[in-house]
């Protein structure tokens, strides 16, 4: 029984970890104590990017091994902070919002016709999947052509996420932000557009990303001929 419960605890753990670190303390911090009273305009933003940046590091270490997806997310926590802090205009953050998903979706399509497909990494990854006895069944069926078909189906899905996600940082981004930058006001913005990208951007995102696996998933069954749970790790 601990052994199953044991990885779920910790996958719990991660996701409660990161929506702590990254979007609900650094919105109090930039909502509630970007006043003059309190830190100001421009300590509240360093005080709330400093959660997201040393939690991204703490999880790098904690994973052992080079994660790109976590580096580009502390390079762009970075940025934010620069140029807020710069009192740089919102324009720069919404081109910085909307240029790392795209370039994530870009990565996406041209590694489609690469060895190393960035769709495999990204939902169809070692922890989930038992590659050995994947492709094994898939030899024997003389599938691997039309299963490589199959990835590259689910890498459009997996691109259009990307790229909705890209549209969706820069539209949110100039709605919210329209104070003038180093105010209070520009700082209790950054803090409820970093809010609102969770429902807005990460929810529509994350169903897409699904869908891609949940096709993906289907298609292995057909191909096969045999149960999911045959090329599952448990």
């Amino acid at each position: 029984m601990s052994s199953t419960t044991e990885p779920q605890k910790q996958q719990n753990q991660g996701f409660f970890g990161n929506l702590a670190f990254n979007i609900v303390i650094p919105v109090v911090i930039m909502s509630y104590g970007s006043g003059d009273e309190y830190l100001g305009p421009a300590w509240s933003i360093v005080a709330a990017l400093a959660f997201p940046i040393v939690y991204g590091i703490w999880d790098l270490k904690q994973s052992g091994k080079i994660n790109g997806f976590s580096i580009l997310g502390i390079v762009s926590v970075i940025l934010t902070g620069g140029i807020s802090l710069l009192k740089l205009p919102a324009e720069y953050i919404a081109i910085k919002e909307a240029t790392i998903p795209a370039l994530i979706g870009i990565a996406v399509l041209v590694t489609q016709f690469s060895k190393k497909p960035l769709v495999k990494m990204l939902i169809l990854n070692d922890q989930i999947i038992n590659w050995d006895n994947l492709n094994k069944a898939l030899d024997e069926k003389g599938k691997q052509g039309e299963f490589r078909k199959k990835i590259a189906i689910s890498s459009y899905i997996v691109a259009s996420s990307f790229f909705l996600s890209s549209v969706l940082n820069y539209a949110l981004a100039k709605i919210i932000l329209v104070s003038e930058p180093g105010t209070t006001a520009y700082t209790e913005e950054l803090g409820r557009m970093t809010m609102l990208s969770y429902p807005v951007i990460v929810i529509p995102s994350m169903i897409l990303l699904v869908t891609a696996l949940w096709y993906l998933f289907s298609q292995i069954g057909k191909l096969t001929g045999e149960e999911l749970d045959n090329f599952l790790n448990q």
